[in-house]
């Protein structure tokens, strides 16, 4: 049986980021720009056997539902508070596709003000957007949970973005939520106030989100500038590094393959404490189609790119942390679980140090056998690291030297907040950094014992 998924997206980056990779999925799944299924014999996607017309069909269904027996519709809700951003998809070539009825905006906007999105406007169109939901879900037969797309920096992403999380959250207690939620940097910041915003969600993600994937916008520009060679990258180049990694994220989901995996499974696997919830990622190979088909890349190169710093998808060094879990995604038609199992244990042995000691087996593993658009073999890289501690170092620093002086505060308190949310996001953030210090120094007490008695003995 299908496991749905209803994906929500939120704001104007949110929608951008979203809208490239439902591209991304119609193409994967042998979908056109109006929703039907153009996947003939002779698709270059399809020289397996296995994955046929009727797989791709079958898979699509966990994002799209059918409309007639041709024709297959996102499970989408779109919202904005400005109209700008999903005027644009409805023009897109794949606008079409979607249900207009699912396509929600306001006329105010947040203004870069989490509270407006929180609070005020955000809280005048939540209800709209929770019928939209109530009735995806009415349409699925065995729905497992909500994909959010939306950014932490500007508002309404971050505050409407995080009480549509919280809403969903009380209304759909048993199904899981998953959010690819993106991260504001001080090095491509275009608002002031980002660190306020960043930290007021980061508080609700830590509260209400199930799994919450995280992409750091300064991640983004140094894959840029350091592999892929552009100077001056724009949003939609960025936007396609995204939809990359969301793709080989949902791949087991979508597609058969040994060792699948559900959202459920994923955060059973890689959630060893219900606050450290937030994933890292990464994807190999990365660079241009036609460079790439050029050079021979195995799963030994595969791996060892795809769980590098210069692939990582947040701005994080590896060797100032511990992964507890993590999880390699390959999409191959040709390689087989050895070589998969081969290619994890001689990873985990090469790191053994960058693993916390007290998780054996922390590595899952699993293979899919529809390899991604326009590459042989690619992997994708999922991890539950200490390290990204880091980033909310970054944003709590940004915070405090902001709230010490109170600057911008007047505009948050004008949509009714109370300075005690600021300082209750604040002490959420930080002790979530003493969690990941305390997990990252943590040992195997037999070993904490024995070093005791050594001592004593001195």
């Amino acid at each position: 049986m299908v496991r749905e998924i209803i994906a929500l997206q939120i704001g104007q980056c949110g929608n951008q980021v979203g809208s490239v990779a439902w591209r991304s999925i119609f193409m994967e799944h042998g979908l056109n720009e109006e929703g039907e299924c153009t996947m003939g014999e002779h698709d270059k996607m399809t020289p397996n056997p296995s994955y046929t017309k009727e797989v791709a069909t079958a898979g699509a269904n966990v994002y799209f539902s059918e409309a007639t027996s041709k024709k297959k519709v996102p499970r989408a809700v779109i919202c904005d508070l400005e109209p700008g951003t999903i005027d644009v998809i409805k023009a897109s070539p794949i606008g079409p596709a979607f249900l207009p009825d699912n396509m929600i905006f306001g006329l105010n906007g947040a203004g870069n003000n989490w509270a407006k999105g929180h609070y005020t406007e955000g809280a005048e169109l939540i209800e709209e957007v929770l019928d939209k939901v109530r009735r995806e879900i009415e349409k699925c037969a065995a729905p497992q949970g909500f994909q959010f797309t939306h950014s932490l920096g500007g508002g309404t992403g971050s505050g409407m973005g995080t009480l549509l999380i919280l809403k969903i959250r009380d209304a759909y207690p048993d199904k899981i939520t998953k959010t690819y939620s993106i991260y504001p940097s001080p090095k491509v910041s275009d608002t002031v106030v980002e660190p306020y915003n960043a930290v007021l969600s980061s508080h609700q993600l830590l509260e209400n989100s199930d799994e919450t994937f995280i992409i750091d916008n300064e991640a983004l520009y140094n894959i840029s500038a350091n592999i892929l060679k552009l100077d001056d990258p724009t949003y939609s180049e960025l936007n396609e590094l995204v939809s990359r990694v969301i793709c080989g994220i949902t791949s087991s989901l979508r597609f058969p393959g040994q060792l699948n995996g559900d959202l459920r499974k994923l955060g059973v696997n890689l959630v060893p404490f219900p606050r450290l919830h937030f994933f890292l990622m990464s994807i190999a190979p990365i660079g241009s189609v036609e460079n790439l088909n050029k050079t021979k890349i195995d799963i030994k190169a595969c791996t060892t790119q795809a769980t590098s710093n210069g692939n990582s998808y947040a701005n994080v060094d590896f060797a100032d942390g511990k992964i507890l879990a993590c999880a390699l995604v390959y999409r191959d038609l040709e390689l087989k679980s050895q070589d998969i199992d081969k290619a994890t244990k001689d990873y985990q042995e090469k790191n053994s140090e960058g693993f916390v000691e007290w998780i054996p087996n922390n590595t899952k593993s699993s293979l899919i056998s529809a390899p991604e658009i326009g590459y042989k073999l690619s992997a994708t890289f999922c991890a539950n690291t200490t390290s990204l501690k880091q980033i909310y170092q970054r944003i709590a620093t940004q915070f405090g030297a902001m709230y010490r002086r109170k600057a911008f505060l007047h505009w948050y308190k004008g949509e009714g907040m109370d300075e005690m949310e600021f300082q209750e996001a604040d002490k959420n953030v930080r002790d979530l950094i003493t969690e990941y210090q305390d997990k990252q120094d943590a040992v195997i007490e037999d070993e904490e014992e024995n070093s005791d008695e050594d001592d004593d003995n001195l």
